[in-house]
């Protein structure tokens, strides 16, 4: 019986695809090939870009529940969730969300998500470059590779601890991040977006076949 499946992405810039002028970054990418994977046979996945740039997972609690009520289907649900990049950002020598606060919030995030979603991703965070590891950028937000290595084990940790999945993007860049990543240093450019892709396309792959 061919389903309808919906698939939700929340997220900040990384996630909405920022700086990928050529191919509008990696949901964007998985959501042209769940259409052309699409024939009468397989499922239909609709996949939402709900990423928006500069946010921590305090906007993302505010927006989630209803975001999740507009664009369900009753067929069933995937949700992603990306977010810690901003979070751990330190902007006037404090992090714009500490680490407990962090972990409370997408504690949070994920009791809302389990409404309506058995399958729950937890996307990583990525490394930085180094060039601009521990300096303050133009907007005045500083980031390190130390505290995004803190970050993504408390993802990972509450992975576990909820038998959630986890998506490590962040092993897939650490070898070649210098290439990976845009002029920023922060976002990926569109080789980044690309592996990306790439690493997620066969979790989307599965939810096309019954």
């Amino acid at each position: 019986m061919k389903k309808m499946i919906y698939g939700l992405f929340f997220g900040d810039s990384i996630t909405y695809g920022e700086y990928d002028g050529v191919f509008g970054g990696w949901v964007d990418i998985l959501k042209r090939y769940a259409l052309q994977q699409f024939h009468e046979d397989s499922n239909e996945l609709i996949l939402f870009n709900l990423g928006i740039g500069g946010k921590t997972t305090e906007g993302l609690l505010k927006r989630m529940p209803y975001e999740l009520a507009a664009r369900n289907s009753a067929e069933g649900n995937i949700i992603f969730i990306g977010y810690g990049a901003n979070d751990l950002a330190i902007k006037d020598g404090i992090p714009m969300v500490n680490p407990v606060q962090f972990r409370n919030n997408m504690i949070e995030a994920i009791h809302h998500a389990k409404q309506y979603a058995n399958d729950i991703y937890l996307v990583s965070i990525l490394p930085v470059s180094e060039k601009i590891s521990g300096v303050q950028s133009v907007t005045g937000k500083l980031r390190t590779n130390e505290e995004i290595l803190v970050y993504n084990q408390i993802l990972k940790d509450i992975a576990v601890e909820n038998t959630l999945h986890y998506i490590d993007f962040y092993t897939a860049f650490l070898r070649d991040k210098e290439i990976l990543l845009s002029g920023d240093g922060v976002h990926p450019n569109e080789k980044g977006y690309g592996v990306m892709a790439e690493t997620a396309i066969p979790i989307i792959e599965q939810y096309l076949k019954d």
